[in-house]
């Protein structure tokens, strides 16, 4: 009984577990390059150890070594003198070590602003699991609204998976990533176009005028020649798929077109329902996911009427060259900016290659070091940092180093 117990709070634990929206696995390549420039760092950090001339006596034998004489002496060192040594030494190296290390992670974002509207959530969902050939991470991978820093969207999505070894880092996003983004932006506010009097295209102006004819001249004379307004606004939040095939984004949005005569209410010409398919490239550049989106399908309908929504055909075209020409190139002006990934500052991704999957999409890529870890170190040190004789440096081992 008290197994099948402990066998139903593991199966309860497991359902509850959260599901990670995106997965990093660093391979032994990229662990190799920043080994060596690890090495690099440590050898300029030895460079500006200055030690004292040692003098002291152990047993019968009194010394006196300069700094200049360590290394041809270094064979004739007794225990006591490797002792001394180490009391010098280690410190420095672990001191050199931590400010590495914590330079480094200092630097890694977590949860954070994207922009005035949304944040992104980088936790970390367990401890990193470490094999003789990868360091695999789990994060929650999660956006969210700035005005609603609690709010978090379920993941339902397929768990994304990390199988390949040859590049250097894999990332891989699976749609609850890009899911909560856009209903992010939704609960924000910002899924919305207002176009009024001249921001409409004038082609299109007349072409609405000409449809609505009947509706319009039956308007009183200070309304008909009033200014056009064509507002788009998202219904629901848009939803990502991702397929071998490649990356899709279905949005539903009304269309209201209307009449706005000064100092009066809008009179309401029309409105339609939007259906459309956007596809989606993503691409790594630096340490920002970035991506290009392309209006693939699209088809408008009347809420009213069958009839009504064949007299909207004409406006299909023109609608949809109006979202191309003027709509689409402000989405990937922001899209393209890209949010960061969770990667130490000073460190990009190089020669990227994005794989789809079902549910979900990696990118392999390489490491470069944009500046020395030197460099990252100075820039995020504390303006009081410990030299290495602080108290945080480990007790000298009684061992070499």
């Amino acid at each position: 009984m008290a197994l099948l117990g402990a066998l139903f709070l593991v199966l309860l634990a497991g359902a509850h577990a959260e599901l990670p929206g995106c997965k990093i696995r660093i391979t032994s390549k990229a662990l190799e390059l920043v080994k060596q420039e690890g090495l690099r760092f440590l050898e300029q950090e030895l460079e500006t150890i200055t030690i004292p001339d040692l003098r002291g006596r152990e047993g019968h034998f009194y010394y006196n070594i300069s700094e200049k004489v360590y290394e041809f002496l270094s064979t004739f060192i007794t225990s006591g003198m490797r002792f001394l040594l180490n009391q010098q030494i280690c410190p420095v190296l672990y001191h050199a070590g931590m400010v590495l290390l914590n330079s480094l992670l200092d630097t890694v974002p977590v949860r954070g602003a994207v922009d005035e509207l949304v944040g992104i959530d980088y936790s970390l969902l367990k401890d990193p699991v470490a094999s003789t050939s990868n360091l695999d991470m789990e994060f929650r991978g999660a956006f969210y609204p700035l005005a609603e820093g609690n709010w978090s969207l379920p993941n339902r999505a397929v768990e994304p998976q990390l199988q390949e070894e040859e590049r250097m880092v894999y990332v891989a996003f699976s749609e609850f990533f890009f899911d909560s983004a856009m209903e992010s932006y939704f609960r924000a506010g910002a899924l919305k176009l207002s176009l009024v009097g001249d921001k409409v295209p004038h082609d299109l102006d007349m072409l609405l005028r000409a449809t609505y004819f009947g509706s319009i001249v039956l308007l009183s004379p200070a309304v008909i020649d009033s200014p056009l307004k064509l507002e788009l606004r998202v219904m629901a939040p848009p939803r990502c798929t991702i397929k071998p095939s490649g990356t899709t984004i279905s949005v539903t949005a009304s269309v209201t077109i209307a009449l706005v005569p000064p100092g009066q209410p809008e009179v309401q010409l029309s409105s339609m329902t939007m259906d459309a398919r956007l596809s989606a490239k993503m691409a790594l550049r630096g340490k920002a996911l970035r991506t290009q989106l392309d209006l693939r399908r699209f088809r408008i309908y009347s809420n009213q009427s069958a009839l009504e929504s064949l007299a909207l055909i004409p406006l299909q075209a023109p609608l949809k060259t109006m979202l191309q020409i003027g709509v689409m190139p402000m989405l990937n002006e922001r899209t393209w900016r890209g949010v960061q990934i969770p990667l130490p500052e000073g460190i990009n991704f190089v020669r990227e290659v994005v794989t789809n999957n079902a549910g979900f999409l990696t990118i392999g890529a390489d490491l470069h070091f944009a500046k020395g870890l030197r460099e990252v170190i100075e820039k995020n040190r504390p303006a009081d940092t410990r030299g290495p004789q602080a108290s945080s440096a480990p007790p000298p081992s009684t061992a070499a180093v």
